[in-house]
């Protein structure tokens, strides 16, 4: 008797209900940070500034539900916008199933607790400061190196 295979496996992205897109989100919060745009290359890059709304602990939206009503520069994640996010890290799940990737390990639908994206230093948590706390000016100064390798599934 084999199990059933879980949503994402048998889903296409465009299909999936707005519950099971929601619960693809991993909780990394990466999403959340300000980004910098070069204007000469056009690359995109993440600073360490989160959004005001980002409870930074828990890497979730304090007011998710208005969260464009408040910030309309928030952007909404959807099928049609996902492919024009490719400053998205590698490790986003959205990003990995769009180009025909499994989940990781550590992302909570895999490993059944939403801390592992924490343990594993996915998440900003610990990382991210509040926009309220950084002037605009500085942010250049808070680029993160994207260049850094996803983490490895821990050997315990």
């Amino acid at each position: 008797m084999s199990a059933e295979r879980p949503f994402w496996e048998t889903t296409d992205l465009a299909d999936m209900t707005p519950d099971q897109w929601e619960a693809l989100c991993d909780g990394c919060a990466r999403c959340c940070l300000h980004k910098l745009q070069d204007q000469a290359s056009g690359r995109v890059y993440l600073t360490m500034v989160a959004c005001r709304l980002l409870d930074r602990e828990i890497c979730r939206c304090r007011d998710y539900r208005r969260r464009t009503e408040r910030v309309p520069e928030c952007l909404v994640l959807s099928v049609a916008t996902l492919p024009r996010a490719d400053w998205l890290p590698e490790t986003c799940a959205y990003r990995r199933l769009l180009a025909g990737e499994h989940l990781s390990w550590w992302h909570p639908l895999v490993s059944g607790d939403r801390e592992t994206v924490h343990q594993a230093g996915v998440s900003v948590r610990g990382l991210a400061l509040s926009e309220e706390d950084v002037h605009p000016g500085d942010w250049f100064r808070l680029i993160l190196d994207e260049a850094a390798p996803p983490p490895k599934r821990p050997l315990i």
